[in-house]
């Protein structure tokens, strides 16, 4: 039995399919949700923002966090889930990581992953969240999958 539940959310559709997911689980089981986002502001540093003040950047990237969690934090608890949200501001090193230390630090039970299922070229070029957390986890994870637009179902 899954005593706490975790979920990454970044406002995907997959990651939105991974909360839902999260929130049936967490009603089976009677289980404590942490909705977690994770600020990664490695992904500021680029050519094109030179002359950007990255510290706007980082207060809107921080005030859109706080604000899709507080929304993520109001669905699962009109579903009847008793749910914490965490906000994490890293710089430097896979999302996945963070996500993985914020789980052991909790300590979660489950991660609750959406994901794109992308295979191939565009797995290697775009990387995966979900595929790093079940390669250096050993809390057992769930991944709800969001379809592709070219997968025939």
């Amino acid at each position: 039995m899954y005593k706490k539940i975790l979920v990454p959310i970044d406002g995907s559709p997959a990651s939105n399919l991974g909360f839902e997911e999260a929130i049936k689980l967490s009603l089976d089981q009677r289980a404590q949700l942490r909705i977690l986002h994770v600020l990664n502001e490695w992904l500021l540093i680029t050519p094109d923002t030179a002359a950007v003040n990255i510290g706007d950047i980082q207060d809107e990237m921080r005030r859109s966090g706080d604000a899709l969690l507080t929304e993520a934090q109001a669905r699962a608890q009109a579903a009847g889930v008793d749910a914490t949200t965490a906000l994490i501001e890293q710089m430097g090193t896979p999302v996945g990581a963070a996500i993985l230390r914020h789980a052991e630090d909790w300590p979660a039970d489950l991660i609750v992953c959406g994901t794109h299922g992308r295979r191939g070229v565009r797995r290697l070029v775009l990387g995966s969240d979900a595929e790093y957390i079940i390669r250096h986890t050993h809390i057992p994870v769930l991944l709800r999958r969001h379809p592709e637009p070219s997968d025939k179902r």
